[in-house]
């Protein structure tokens, strides 16, 4: 008993030694989250729980998503806005964080100033498409078309303020269109009217509606990419007949303002071997997506960019929102 009792000590005694050989950062490092302003299951949850992955991996840290949606995303960006600027809360966001810019009236945070761009993760084109039976079958034919008869005919939305709605109002507001929105509360019903008839086109996404197309339930008359896409044989860029149209959807990591230079540059460096991971690529693929990091001066630029791009189409559409 005793020679028992003596090795269970000098066990004891092994495990305290080594536990004190690990740093005492590395027992208290707090893991990483990346805050999505959407449910779960959504793309923007799934790119960041792809991300997350590869990210945990290059930093050596245990990497989480906490969804915090509502409100456009705000909600979300909100709270990485007044966290503190460590490296530990990061925010991948979308379109939604250059649209509230000027869609929301009284935002709780600076998008330009609240911030530290991170990476780019990837962007992702959408599709016009319009009911089987409609009268035009290309891009050309609908401009003349809706010159022709203004207000008669309809785009479904399947959400205000959606980079769906901006695309369709930077493609009316480009060629001097006159159609109009029918809002719906979801990509969904939106997608079940159109395949009825209830209305005659909507942006969608190419997860949405390249099945439909494929089965002849719904034509497509352009892509919002500035190339043609794999997925779509024969369907063009808008862009070749509303000169200088694109409209992409988009992902990218964000921090608090004021992150430190060297946490900076170790996120980058991890986003970026994140984006080029290849299970991150195929996933994306699935939806005619392209995976793109950035440096974060090239995302600043993008961004600020994009909020002025997205100030002029909500001007246009006359939105806004409490």
């Amino acid at each position: 008993m005793r020679a028992s009792r003596r090795a269970f000590a000098i066990s004891i005694a092994a495990l305290a030694a080594a536990s004190a050989t690990i740093p005492a950062h590395a027992q208290q490092t707090p893991p990483i989250k990346l805050v999505v302003g959407a449910p779960p299951g959504g793309t923007t949850d799934t790119v960041a729980r792809s991300i997350g992955t590869t990210m945990g991996k290059e930093l050596g840290r245990t990497v989480i998503v906490e969804n915090r949606p509502g409100a456009g995303g705000n909600i979300a960006a909100d709270y990485v806005a007044k966290s503190a600027a460590d490296g530990n809360t990061l925010l991948v966001s979308f379109n939604s964080f250059s649209i509230n810019a000027s869609l929301y009236k009284n935002l709780p945070f600076d998008p330009r100033k609240d911030f530290t761009p991170i990476s780019m993760l990837a962007s992702v084109p959408s599709v016009l498409v319009a009911r089987k039976d409609f009268p035009a079958s290309n891009m050309a034919e609908l401009i003349t078309l809706a010159k022709a008869h203004p207000g008669k005919y309809t785009m479904a939305l399947g959400g205000i303020g959606s980079s769906l709605h901006m695309a369709g109002e930077r493609m009316k507001m480009m060629a001097g269109l006159d159609i109009i929105n029918v809002p719906y509360k979801g990509t969904t019903p939106a997608v079940t009217d159109l395949l009825g008839g209830q209305v005659d086109m909507m942006f969608g996404s190419t997860l949405n509606v390249i099945p439909h197309v494929k089965s002849g339930s719904l034509k497509a008359l352009g892509v919002s990419s500035a190339k043609p896409l794999e997925s779509l044989p024969g369907v063009p860029p808008i862009g070749d007949t509303i000169k200088g149209f694109e409209s992409n959807a988009w992902f990218a990591l964000f921090g608090p303002a004021k992150l430190p230079a060297d946490t900076l540059a170790k996120l980058n460096d991890a986003a970026r071997k994140a984006v080029a991971a290849p299970d991150f690529r195929r996933l994306l693929e699935r939806e005619s997506a392209t995976a793109v990091s950035s440096t974060p001066e090239e995302l600043v630029k993008f961004v600020n960019e994009d909020i002025d791009r997205y100030a002029e189409v909500v001007k246009f559409t006359g939105a806004t929102v409490e």
